[in-house]
């Protein structure tokens, strides 16, 4: 039979074997703690004259919400930077500070001219099959130091969630005319971390004249792809990209791409995986359906680590007449496929000793005698990811031994 609701409830007979079943719901109001807080309440039981309690428990935190406004055909449901998504107000420049948590429910948009900047410390945390949406000609800029990070995860914070990827969507940044950076970010247990692109929707746009500019990031545990890149600009220092469903970085179709000590590394687990860590492929579908082909016009790697638990972590997807201008230089490369000389400069092939002090525990700091160490060239990195000084010659990766 169909449940009934309320607070109380009278005369209520159980058949023998039968089962009674009570769902609670909780509602948690706001107030001034900033710190979690727990409400507790219980349910009385009068039956047959025998007085009984049941002790209950919730725990709430006060945040900042961000929940969908606005409905559109074709776009998941989303809220604006502004509040209200009215086209009529001028554009936002909003300063989300180390307050309290930023939840966000379907797509937060960062509009046109719109700038979203973040301080040390802040929490951002998505609802399932929720993103962040910086669309074209907004700006973002997330100042994260080493000691005070800026996380985006999922709204399950039970402990046997922290290791779920897919719990939400992804971060999407379109083209703009000011550069997006990213400064000590962690963005785990998306689905895509971060998916830079111009917009879908116009095939024939040129590559983004602005750059993601991303800085000691850790992008990990991402359902499908870590970094996913489309005719676009991006420089990466010292992040540390690892373990996704598919490839850890995905770059596509057009575009110039800079990568200095970058950690790569795929250990995924918990299914099975063909794709490799990193991928370049000089083609990609429109919003339209339409296959665009672009030549990228530069992609480099500079004193990276290529590696994972598949034979060949590293390949290349070239579709005719259109050419990929790659260059690896000083890295560690996990393929079993030819390394020609006019691509790689300096690598070390598939090496047989560990590279990292244990991916099983996402440890990827050097392992003692790893082959990264001192195999870099000097490429104006002066620290590492944690900020310690590098040595001369620095070591691969993001982390210095």
């Amino acid at each position: 039979m169909d449940g009934v609701s309320g607070n109380s409830h009278t005369n209520v007979e159980i058949d023998g074997n039968d089962s009674l079943f009570i769902f609670l719901e909780v509602t948690i109001d706001p107030n001034s703690i900033l710190s979690p807080f727990v409400v507790d309440d219980k349910i009385i039981f009068n039956t047959n004259g025998n007085k009984q309690s049941v002790q209950l428990l919730a725990w709430g935190q006060n945040a900042h919400y961000f929940t969908p406004k606005r409905y559109a055909s074709g776009l998941p449901p989303f809220s604006c930077l502004d509040g209200d998504c009215d086209g009529n107000l001028p554009p936002a420049n909003v300063n989300w500070i180390n307050d309290k948590p930023y939840v966000i429910v379907g797509y937060l948009v960062v509009d046109s001219l719109d700038v979203l900047s973040i301080d040390p410390g802040v929490r951002i945390h998505l609802h399932n099959n929720s993103g962040l949406w910086v669309y074209k000609d907004g700006n973002i800029r997330i100042n994260g130091t080493i000691a005070d990070p800026v996380t985006f995860q999922g709204t399950r914070l039970e402990f046997s969630w922290q290791d779920i990827p897919g719990q939400w969507d992804r971060i999407w940044i379109n083209e703009g005319s000011t550069d997006n950076v990213f400064n000590n970010v962690i963005i785990k247990n998306a689905f895509i971390g971060i998916q830079a692109e111009t917009l879908p929707f116009y095939p024939n746009s040129p590559t983004s004249s602005n750059k993601l500019r991303l800085n000691n990031c850790e992008i990990k545990n991402s359902a499908a792809v870590g970094l996913l890149a489309t005719n676009y600009q991006i420089t990466d220092t010292n992040s540390v990209i690892t373990n996704s469903g598919q490839m850890n970085v995905f770059v596509r179709g057009g575009g110039n791409y800079r990568f200095y000590h970058t950690t790569i590394a795929n250990y995924w687990s918990q299914s099975s995986r063909s794709t490799p860590a990193l991928f370049l492929q000089n083609y990609y579908q429109d919003g339209n359906g339409n296959t665009q082909v672009r030549d990228i016009d530069s992609v480099i790697f500079i004193n990276t680590i290529i590696e994972g638990n598949l034979e060949v972590e590293f390949d290349v997807d070239e579709l005719a007449p259109g050419t990929i201008n790659y260059r690896i230089d000083h890295a560690i490369v996990r393929t079993s496929n030819a390394t020609p000389s006019t691509h790689f400069f300096n690598i070390i092939k598939s090496p047989l000793i560990p590279v990292f002090s244990n991916t099983q525990n996402n440890d990827y700091t050097l392992a003692p005698f790893s082959p990264a160490i001192n195999a870099g060239k000097l490429a104006g990195v002066l620290f590492d990811h944690a900020g310690k000084t590098r040595n001369s010659p620095p070591d691969l990766g993001a982390f210095e031994n």
